[in-house]
């Protein structure tokens, strides 16, 4: 039987704030399949340096990558040391996320470019650098996570609700454009799920119960089901799926 996921055998994914929760799961999913993977991260040493390790034993190749991707310079460097590492990159992910939680009448301009910077430019720029080494291959992927954040008011998530959409649109142009040269543009948007980051939300708790109150699948999304989506977006089994934002959070958004 026919292995869709065999074409990532060999592949390069670089995958930005990779040491752990969801960009973990999809370093080491890709890995399973045989990718190599540049593991990101910025605060996290040894969270990185264990997924590295995870990722190896899996069966790709790793390396690790502190690397702001906020600053234009920084996620370049990345994507160029990942090129450097494996002789190219295949896959890019935008997974880093961060954000200043409160009230959008009390954000301030700090805030707007620390959270959009990180969440949204960090696309742009890492798919520009990934793609220059796609095009030349006629094949490539290019993934952002979003959230339902980016189109429901969430308890102090305003410009990370923004940055999702960003991240959104942002997908909808790379794949028009990138399209024609093989290279395949989605994102990828989960319910709650329940990472290390939420507990950065003053409401985490509120969150959780609501989310669980109101997804009919009776639990949350886990990491592990977000990094298999990831992988066979990668495949060429997904490559009609173009500029899309899929969707994955066990009918939550269903609820009135």
């Amino acid at each position: 039987m026919r292995d869709p996921f065999s074409v990532l055998r060999g592949k390069t994914a670089v995958i930005t704030g990779s040491g752990r929760g969801i960009g973990r799961a999809i370093a080491l999913e890709l890995a399973s399949h045989g990718a190599n993977v540049a593991v990101n991260y910025f605060r996290h040493r040894q969270q990185a340096e264990q997924t590295a390790y995870e990722v190896e034993a899996a069966g790709g190749r790793a390396i690790v990558v502190k690397a702001h991707v906020g600053e234009v310079e920084e996620v370049q460097r990345l994507v160029n040391a990942a090129a450097e590492a494996f002789g190219g990159v295949d896959i890019f992910v935008a997974n880093a996320a961060s954000g200043v939680l409160k009230p959008v009448i009390q954000q301030e301009l700090k805030g707007w470019d620390w959270t959009l910077n990180i969440n949204a430019r960090s696309l742009l720029f890492g798919a520009q650098a990934a793609a220059r080494h796609m095009i030349s291959r006629g094949w490539g992927r290019i993934i952002g996570i979003s959230s339902f954040g980016s189109r429901r008011v969430l308890p102090e998530y305003s410009l990370v609700g923004v940055s999702k959409a960003m991240i959104e649109t942002l997908i909808r142009y790379l794949a028009v454009e990138l399209i024609p040269h093989g290279v395949v543009c989605n994102a990828v948007s989960p319910g709650v799920v329940e990472t290390e980051a939420l507990n950065f939300f003053p409401s985490k708790e509120q969150i959780l119960a609501e989310g669980l109150r109101r997804t009919p699948a009776g639990r949350f999304v886990t990491p592990e089901e977000v990094a298999k989506l990831v992988a066979w977006l990668c495949t060429d089994d997904a490559r009609m799926i173009v500029g899309q934002t899929i969707v994955m959070d066990g009918g939550y958004e269903l609820m009135a």
